[in-house]
């Protein structure tokens, strides 16, 4: 009975081995992720509103809570950045989350999101998913004045023509 059981407790760490080395070839090895910084996921980019600076900040605030498991910490009205955390359903594991807004001008505002891993040295793709899970909650809030990232990329280059 005792081999049995010596037996099955190696497959089963057997295969939790195979598959933690699986899920790290997905997912990049990453404690922070940035958007339009970080290389390892392209499509994470900044969003661009077309209304001013100021309700897109009010907006901010008000989807940190608004969100399941996200947490508003500090608001900094001065230079438009916003603080919170994101705590993880089954380790309760914290991201810190910081967004800033830009103004692009008087009624063009730019959303930059950064989500970081307090512990780890990998975060399994969370991070990622903490900043797409805010700019949907945001355009949700604010979708009729979201313009999109490529249109405006493309209009700088007729301007510059």
């Amino acid at each position: 009975m005792k081999r049995k059981l010596f037996y099955l407790s190696a497959i089963i760490l057997g295969v939790l081995i195979v598959m933690v080395l699986i899920t790290a070839t997905i997912w990049p090895v990453l404690n922070s992720v940035e958007t339009g910084k970080t290389p390892e996921y392209p499509k994470v980019i900044p969003m661009y509103y077309s209304t001013s600076p100021t309700r897109v900040l009010d907006e901010v605030q008000a989807s940190f809570k608004a969100l399941d498991k996200f947490a508003l910490v500090e608001s900094d009205i001065e230079s438009k950045v916003v603080k919170g955390t994101r705590t993880t359903g089954l380790f309760r594991f914290v991201d810190d989350i910081e967004v800033s807004v830009v103004a692009n001008t008087e009624f063009v505002a730019k959303v930059n999101v950064k989500s970081s891993s307090r512990v780890g040295k990998g975060d399994f793709g969370q991070n990622a998913r903490n900043i797409h899970v805010f700019f949907s909650e945001l355009n949700r809030r604010l979708g009729a004045v979201r313009i999109e990232p490529k249109v405006e990329e493309d209009e700088k280059k007729k301007a510059e023509k």
